[in-house]
C-alpha cells in the first residue's frame, strides 16, 4: 500500500498517525496492498471552496473523499489477481478537526485518525445519507478506529520492552551485534571466589 501525504494547510499535523491510521483501515477492509492512496492536508479557505464546488453545500468541513478505482473489500476467490489501483484522495482540513474535536472534547491526533478512516470507508463506498447506511458506516469506522488503537497500544508496548531490555543486556555488558563494543572480560572465578 503506498500512501502519499501532502500538507498544504500550514497546521501541523501528525503525519505517521494519519498514514497509519489510513494503512490500518485500508488492511482491515482488505483492500489489495497494491493500491495508491493519496491524503491532502488544506486549509479552510481550500476546503469550502471543494466543499461548495463537489457538494454544493456552503462553508469548510472536516473530510471530503474522492474515490477513483472501484475497488470492494475481499472480491472474488476465483477472480483474477488485479494490478496496482487508485484508491483515490482523502482531503482533511485540520483547523476545521481541531474545532470539531475541542467541541466534541476529543484530541486533535484523535479526530485526525478517525477522520481518516471515515475518509477510507467512503473511498470505499460506504456512506451515512440514510440511518441504516449512518449505523453501519460509523459502526464500522469505530470498530476499525478501537482495533488500530489498540493495535498502536500493542506496538507501543512491545517497543518499551525491547528497549528496557536493551538498555538490561547494555548494563551487564551483554551487547555484542555488529558495531557494539566487546563486552567486558572478567576475572575467571575460582573455587575460593
Amino acid at each position: 500500500m503506498s500512501i502519499e501525504l501532502a500538507n498544504e494547510s500550514g497546521v501541523d499535523v501528525p503525519a505517521e498517525l494519519i498514514i497509519d491510521a489510513a494503512r490500518y483501515a485500508v488492511n482491515a477492509m482488505d483492500v489489495n496492498p497494491a493500491a495508491l492512496l493519496s491524503v491532502l492536508c488544506v486549509d479552510e479557505d481550500t476546503m469550502a471552496d471543494m466543499h461548495v464546488q463537489w457538494m454544493d453545500l456552503p462553508g469548510p468541513t472536516d473530510v471530503m473523499s474522492f474515490p477513483m478505482d472501484e475497488l470492494v473489500p475481499g472480491g472474488r476467490p476465483d477472480a483474477a489477481e488485479p494490478g496496482p489501483a487508485i484508491l483515490g484522495d482523502i482531503v482533511l482540513c485540520p483547523d476545521f478537526a481541531r474545532k470539531q474535536a475541542r467541541e466534541a472534547r476529543r484530541s486533535f491526533e484523535h479526530e485526525l485518525a478517525m477522520l481518516t478512516i471515515h475518509g477510507v470507508l467512503h473511498l470505499l463506498g460506504y456512506d451515512h445519507a440514510e440511518p441504516e447506511e449512518e449505523r453501519e458506516m460509523f459502526g464500522l469506522q469505530n470498530k476499525i478506529l478501537d482495533e488500530f488503537y489498540a493495535e498502536r497500544h500493542r506496538r507501543a508496548q512491545e517497543q518499551r520492552q525491547t528497549d528496557r531490555d536493551s538498555r538490561l543486556l547494555s548494563n551487564i555488558g551483554f551487547t555484542g551485534g555488529p558495531g557494539d563494543p566487546p563486552a567486558p572480560e572478567t576475572a575467571p572465578r575460582s573455587e575460593e571466589d
